[in-house]
């Protein structure tokens, strides 16, 4: 079970990659379309042969049939014609029939070779047999109908008989008859002197026997293995009658195979270009952008098709995109507002300097200096809240997440605050010491610490700090307070740098703007994200901001530092 179960997963995984890579993908169409043009050319090359083996066929038939028609039209009565039919049979050792023609059906391409004197020939695979249909020049209701099952040494050496038979009706003008049906053969056939062919003596002696030759040439040229069949002459033991050279049919011969392989070649790189025009597409798409983004245009968005590296990149692009965006955008806001903020203690600094240049009072002068120290004081504050806020701005700092107690941090805070003496009422609803989060400690004591600075400052006497573990798995801390609350249409903006409401969370309640802000950050980089609503039990604001308990990525970290350091 435990094995079906890992085997699924494994499959699950090994699909789950498939569909993210894109790499992948090109490599599984590359086979994919190799076994389909493989298969795409067995069956071409299987048609082409079907065509050319049945051309071979007729071609090997279309001269003996002209010859052996000749040979039944030349008997006088139908009953010669039948014996002369009977011995051609014997002669080759094949069945030859006399039908009358309109007991086989023909094709329109069959009826068409018959008409010219030609051979229709059909071959049964099942069989391994070939029909061959002659007809009859001076006979038009009849044909022979010979059935081919069997090519051999015999059938060979019996083929020259009956163009000699043919011949026979000539005498001495054999050459010119020759010449004459040589336009129904495919091959050549021609009388030739012995010594011109450099047979051996045994060949010689089997010629003068009176009995046929076979010869089998094997050429390395493009025409492969040809067959010969001499025969001796009548009454002329100097001269053969040679049917050849035939070429045995070659099954893949170098034009089919070129031709096949061309193809084949060209089929592969349309498909390859098909299957990487769409990541070629994409690659423009992001060239075209980063050449917008380098002219100063950061407004263009690339779409993200599926999930697999180039939807990646896309996706990167466009978080880059609004990063350097957002950026921009904060640094300017943070110069207008920074220069706004710094324009206040500056002025009180001055005016106090100047003060204290024409003041002869020292209790007011030590006076004047507190309240320059204070500036001051504000000014090292303000500059420190930009500096954090700049650098959870610009890019992710570096986190360390750790396993806390979650109800350490709340305790500490709470204690810091209360310690302060700000007579307002801290209520901690601490969560169980055995709750544990992951989470970068400094900051999340930044956050509970801004949150419950905020509460205190803005609630009339409570507020009230919580956290936990949500049903989901998302840590969460909450501070309430039970001031005036903040309105609806406001709560999107109290985030944003430098903001500040234009009722109770007035300038005149101190602060700068900046630590929601902060909180919003932390939260983004800790992977969650914070909201503020109305509290259901104090009736003021609720902050709550939420995130992952458990980062996976950081623990496996983690783990392989501490096997690194055991090693």
């Amino acid at each position: 079970m435990n094995l079906g179960n890992g085997l699924k997963k494994l499959l699950n995984t090994d699909i789950r990659l498939f569909k993210h890579s894109i790499f992948l993908r090109i490599y599984a169409g590359l086979v994919i379309l190799v076994v389909l043009i493989a298969i795409f050319s067995y069956l071409l090359v299987q048609i082409i042969n079907y065509q050319r083996a049945q051309e071979y066929r007729e071609s090997l038939t279309d001269g003996l049939s002209y010859v052996i028609s000749q040979g039944v039209a030349r008997q006088p009565t139908e009953q010669q014609k039948k014996n002369w039919i009977s011995d051609a049979s014997d002669l080759l050792e094949l069945p030859i029939y006399y039908v009358n023609a309109s007991k086989i059906d023909l094709s329109r391409a069959e009826k068409k070779r018959l008409e010219e004197q030609k051979a229709a020939v059909r071959y049964d695979a099942k069989s391994l047999a070939a029909y061959v249909i002659l007809g009859l020049q001076d006979d038009p209701d009849h044909y022979l109908y010979v059935k081919v099952d069997k090519i051999g040494e015999r059938q060979m050496k019996a083929l020259p008989i009956f163009i000699l038979d043919y011949l026979i009706y000539y005498p001495g003008q054999e050459d010119e008859y020759l010449h004459k049906i040589q336009q129904y053969f495919s091959y050549p056939i021609d009388i030739q002197s012995i010594r011109e062919l450099g047979l051996d003596s045994e060949q010689i002696g089997r010629l003068r026997l009176d009995n046929s030759v076979i010869l089998y040439r094997d050429n390395a040229s493009v025409r492969g293995t040809t067959i010969s069949i001499v025969s001796p002459m009548p009454n002329n033991p100097s001269e053969v009658l040679v049917m050849g050279p035939v070429p045995l049919f070659n099954w893949m011969p170098f034009q089919l195979s070129a031709g096949i392989t061309l193809l084949s070649l060209f089929l592969l790189s349309l498909g390859i270009y098909g299957l990487i025009l769409p990541m070629q597409r994409k690659l423009r798409q992001v060239n075209y952008a980063l050449d917008k983004m380098k002219s100063g245009n950061l407004s263009l968005r690339l779409p993200i098709d599926g999930t697999d590296e180039m939807a990646n990149l896309a996706s990167s692009y466009n978080s880059m995109s609004d990063h350097i965006q957002r950026l921009i955008e904060a640094q300017r806001e943070l110069m207008r507002a920074v220069s706004h903020e710094l324009r206040t203690p500056v002025a009180r600094i001055r005016f106090g300097v100047e003060m204290l240049t024409d003041e002869d009072d020292y209790a007011y002068r030590v006076q004047q200096m507190e309240m320059i120290d204070k500036d001051i004081e504000a000014l090292n504050t303000l500059i420190d809240e930009i500096m954090t806020y700049a650098k959870l701005e610009q890019g992710m700092p570096s986190l360390n997440f750790e396993q806390i107690i979650l109800g350490d941090v709340l305790e500490q805070v709470a204690t810091e605050t209360e310690a302060l003496k700000t007579q307002k009422q801290i209520e901690l609803i601490s969560p169980p010491a055995y709750v544990l989060v992951d989470a970068e400690r400094r900051y999340l004591h930044r956050v509970v610490q801004n949150l419950v600075g905020n509460a205190v400052r803005y609630c009339e006497h409570k507020v009230r700090i919580s956290g936990g573990i949500q049903s989901d798995g998302q840590a969460y801390v909450c501070v309430e307070d039970d001031g005036l609350g903040i309105p609806e249409q406001d709560r999107a903006r109290i985030f944003e740098a430098f903001s500040r409401l234009d009722d109770s969370r007035t300038r005149a309640s101190g602060g700068y703007g900046l630590g929601l802000s902060i909180v919003s950050r932390i939260a983004y980089w800790f992977g969650g994200h914070v909201q503020v609503d109305q509290s259901p039990v104090l009736g003021g604001a609720r902050f709550i901001m939420t995130w992952p308990a458990k980062h996976c990525g950081s623990l496996v970290v983690k783990k392989a530092q501490r096997i690194k350091e055991s090693t």
